[in-house]
Formats: structure tokens, sequence, C-alpha cells
């Protein structure tokens, strides 16, 4: 306690001859307005600039200022940050600067301690809540103002700003007459917003963009909350200690240190990380929570968000000149369910085809007519990897990432109904083909090795031929070899393009066939064949594709392989 009064009794002179209050000076004006930082914790509140400050629980802190005439306009605004804030207002007049006999000396400090102390002031206002709230008077007497904060929640941010020129100021952007921020479509992934422009873009010419925050959990009332909540999960957050955020011992900087003495200041702090002055605070998850700023737009559509989920909407006009808000009135929503998708039943014995749309979900109903021991799915990705979950009368059975072919047999159940769940790929749209039967059938699809790539030796290709390889398996299956011409600017994007596995040869022109031929091997370890591909052209380059064939016509490509003939032999 002592210590505010040492401070006040420090920065009164200073504040008599440097805030000429109520006819501030224009070029000290804009030294604070550039030079935000020399106020940082001080006690100082400078006229017509926002200052942050920090509050530890139940430990107040006091801001003062001098309005040296009556009658003088005067605006103080105080934001809470992520945390309600108690404060108010109180004046209380001005000590004597001169002794009785006008000597013009100072009094003694311990006799204007003694005066200031003496005086409790009379309040002027005073608030409790997380809202930004205002104290305006038009004429205001003259005196020492004191504004006092505290945060009886937890420790918190908060901004604080007083003007005696409130008419010419405005730094805030105003709000419109309808301050309320419209919902004027809703879907199930989109939501579009609208809201009336502030009249401080349109009126006084000031730039102005807009920001839009979207999250789960409740409006925000300032973006000093938005930011707050931003930077929850920061590890370490440095914050000034009660009591040692001035010192009324350093008379020459009141407080901060000068140019020589920053690398100390540094060295300091390096030193006393583990100290109290450092608290360090618990990491947490990241806050689900997104910000964008659209310029100066009044319609505005968010996206990708989740089916059947509220959300709440706030929109922060921003003066781009001197980087303060206002918030809109704030809404909510919540977005339309998933539409019910149609389940697809599937016939015992019998492939059926299925798209699914990029991060999209299918469902396919499987009851087998008889009683069964066992039920095999037999499920054939063309594209990427897919997802697939099996449940039983309800309980989960399998839960799998398919690429290629896989067959899952699982154990059966007199008249079990079987729900089959596929999701497929984020990447793109995914096509597969599945069969589900409760019969001793042969698999569908031909079993494939791990490894579908076809492996191209250079040293054995010529102007007008290469040879190639390929894995089988240890079932005897059928393979057959498909050639065709490409340019030589052909790339990757053509090449995924081609990369279905589910087209089979049918689609190809007879005269882009090479060869069928069967081969195994019960050693896995033997089980590669060679083919030397013929009747090329020198310099060409080449598209080549093997296809296995499987029970039932079904065939499954290997990977596509890039070959080029020599340009000279």
């Amino acid at each position: 306690m002592l210590s505010h009064w040492y401070t006040i009794l420090v920065l009164l002179p200073v504040c008599l001859k440097s805030q000429k209050l109520p006819t501030r000076d224009e070029e000290l004006f804009q030294m604070q307005i550039k030079e935000k930082s020399v106020f940082h914790d001080s006690s100082i509140v400078p006229d017509g600039a926002e200052i942050g400050g920090y509050l530890f629980r139940d430990n107040p802190k006091r801001y003062f200022f001098v309005v040296e005439e009556d009658n003088t306009p005067l605006s103080v605004i105080v934001t809470p940050c992520d945390a309600p804030l108690e404060w108010k207002l109180t004046l209380q007049e001005l000590p004597e600067e001169a002794s009785g006999e006008g000597s013009g000396e100072p009094e003694p400090l311990e006799q204007q301690k003694q005066q200031i102390m003496n005086e409790e002031g009379t309040e002027l206002f005073s608030y409790k809540g997380n809202d930004v709230e205002y104290f305006v008077s038009t004429s205001s007497p003259s005196g020492l103002y004191q504004l006092e904060l505290i945060s009886t929640e937890k420790d918190t941010h908060f901004k604080v700003y007083a003007t005696t020129t409130p008419e010419s100021d405005q730094p805030y952007p105003e709000l419109p007459y309808d301050p309320r921020v419209d919902v004027t479509s809703l879907g199930r992934t989109t939501v579009t917003l609208a809201w009336k422009p502030t009249p401080t873009s349109s009126v006084l010419k000031q730039p102005i963009q807009y920001c839009v925050v979207i999250n789960k959990e409740h409006n925000f009332k300032s973006m000093c909350a938005v930011e707050a909540k931003i930077n929850a999960d920061d590890a370490f957050m440095v914050a000034p200690k009660p009591g040692l955020d001035f010192s009324p011992f350093d008379f020459a900087h009141f407080g901060f240190s000068s140019e020589n003495d920053a690398g100390k200041d540094r060295n300091f702090m390096s030193k006393t990380l583990s100290s109290k002055i450092v608290r360090q605070i618990t990491a947490k998850p990241k806050p689900d929570l997104q910000k964008v700023c659209i310029g100066n737009k009044n319609i505005f559509t968010v996206s990708d968000l989740k089916p059947d989920t509220q959300y709440y909407f706030d929109v922060f006009a921003i003066n781009s000149a001197t980087n303060m808000s206002t918030a809109y009135v704030g809404t909510f929503a919540r977005t339309k369910e998933e539409a019910k998708q149609k389940t697809v039943e599937l016939k015992d014995g019998k492939v059926t085809d299925v798209f699914i749309k990029r991060k999209g979900t299918k469902f396919l109903r499987f009851a087998p007519v008889s009683s069964h021991q066992k039920v095999t799915f037999s499920v054939h990705s063309c594209l990427d990897t897919i997802q697939i979950q099996v449940r039983r009368d309800g309980k989960l059975l399998l839960s799998q990432s398919v690429e290629g072919v896989r067959q899952f047999q699982l154990r059966g159940k007199p008249k079990a109904k079987y729900l089959i769940r596929l999701k497929g790929s984020k990447k793109g749209a995914s096509m597969l083909k599945i069969l589900a039967t409760s019969k001793f059938n042969k698999q569908p699809f031909p079993s494939l090795p791990e490894d579908t790539r076809i492996k191209a030796f250079d040293k054995l290709r010529t102007c007008t031929s290469v040879t190639i390889a390929w894995l089988g398996t240890q079932e005897r299956n059928k393979y057959c070899v498909y050639k065709k011409e490409v340019d030589d600017d052909y790339n990757e994007d053509q090449k995924k393009r081609e990369q279905n596995q589910c087209l089979g040869p049918d689609i190809r022109k007879k005269s882009e066939k090479v060869l069928c031929k069967y081969f195994h091997s019960q050693n896995l370890h033997k089980a590669v064949t060679t083919e030397t591909i013929k009747g090329l052209e020198a310099g060409k380059s080449y598209v080549l594709d093997v296809y296995v064939m499987g029970h039932g016509g079904h065939s499954v490509k290997y990977q596509s392989k890039l070959v080029k003939t020599r340009k000279f032999c």
C-alpha cells in the first residue's frame, strides 16, 4: 500500500507538468501513442492512449491521472479480458504544491504523503462484471483521479483507456444503430453471417476491417478476451509481481530502466526464471477457436463446420489506424443434422460397387437368409485407403484400414444382421468393391502380393524394348500386360488418375494388349516373373500395366510403371 503512495508522490510533479489536462500537449500525446511501453506496468494513465495491464487474483492495482481544470470532459473505458473485474473511479483533491508561506518550495515528503493518505476521495463510479464498461462525464472537476481494479476469480489481463477529448478522439469504432450479428443462411457445414457496417467507416472515413470469431463455448465481449483465449496454451507467461512493477526509489526513470541498463535487466530475468516473478502456467490443449479477418465486407460464410453442432459467432470492428476494436452483439446457431443416408443392402455372394465422397461415409447392411457359422467380407479399395467397421447386432466386430484387396472372416450367429460402415479418404473420393457371403466360395478378387509395384531393369532397356518384373503369389492366377504410349510431359497427376485398381482390361484398346500368362510359386521368395516388352519405338515413353485376373472375371491392376526406351543404340 505504501509503495503506491510513494509512486503517486513521485509522479504527481511529472503529471502536473507533462499531462496538461485538459489542454493536452499534442507533441507529448504523440509520444504517448508511439511509446506505449513507457506506460506499461506504470501507475500513469496517459491521456488518449490504451494501455494493457495484468492483475494477480485478489491483488488490487491502482492507476492515477490528474485533471487540472474544472468542467473538463472525461471518458474512462475498462476492458476485462479473460475474467470479470471489479473497478472503481474516485476523485481526490490535488495536494498543495507550495508551503503556506508561499516560498515556492515543495512541502516535505512526509507531509504530502500524510495529506493524501488522509483523503479517502469521492467515489464517482464502480462496476463489477466482464463487460466493457464506460465512465463518461461532460464536465469533470479538477483533481487527482484514481482507478482501482481487482480480480477475485483468477490472474487476468485487462485494458484501460482514458481521454479528456472524447469527442475528437473516437479511437474505438462506433456500432451501428442495430449492432446484432444475423444468421442469414444455415446448412450442415456452413453458416452465413451478416451485420450492419460501422458508421466509423462511412461517416468518419477511418480505415475499418472486420474479424469474425467462431468457437463452441460462448460469445466474447472483447477482442482482448479472444486473444487471451487463443494464447491460453502458452507454457510460460511473464507477469509483473505486485509491488515490483514500479520502484518508488528509482526517481530518475520512474521505475523503468534506461537503455544502458537494458542488458542488466535481461541478465537479471534470465537468472530468475525460477523465481516468483515468472509464473509457470500449465500447458493446456489448444482452444477450439477460429479467428478470420475479412477486410471491410459485412457478409461472411463460415465453412467446414460439423453437422448438428452449436457454434458461437462474434464480429469485431477494428480501427486499422489505432488497432482498437469494438464488439458487435454476437449470436449462436446449431448446424443442421447430417442427412440420413440410405443403407445399401448387400446380396449374398454378389459384388457391389461403392462410391464415397471425400471424407464421406457409406452404410451397408448384410442379412444372411439362412443360419451360418461364418461370414466373409471381401473388400477391394480401388484408390486410397478406406476405413471399414463391421457390427453384428450392434456389437463391433471389426475396425480396419483397407488398401488394395483384403478379406475378413468373422464368426456367424443365427439370424444375425451386419451393419458395415465405410469411411472415405481425406485426399479425395474413394471407390471400392465389396462382397459379403455366408457360404464357402472362392474369393472373388485375386490374391495380391504385399508389393504391387512393377520393376523395370534399366540395364536391359534398348531402343525397341524394356524388361519388367513383378511379384506373384502361391495361388495360380492369370496376368495380362498392357502398354500405352504417352507424351514426354506425362506427369504424376496424370499417372495418379490412372491408378484406379478396379478398372479392368476390358476398357483397354486391343492394340494395347501385350500378352497374358499364368504363374505361381509355393515359395513366395521365388514368386516373381519377368517379361520383355518388344516392338517399341526409340526415345518414346510408355505406361505399362499388369492386371491379375480373379474368379468371376474380377481383376486387380498393379501400380502403373512409366518407362522410356533409349533414343540411341
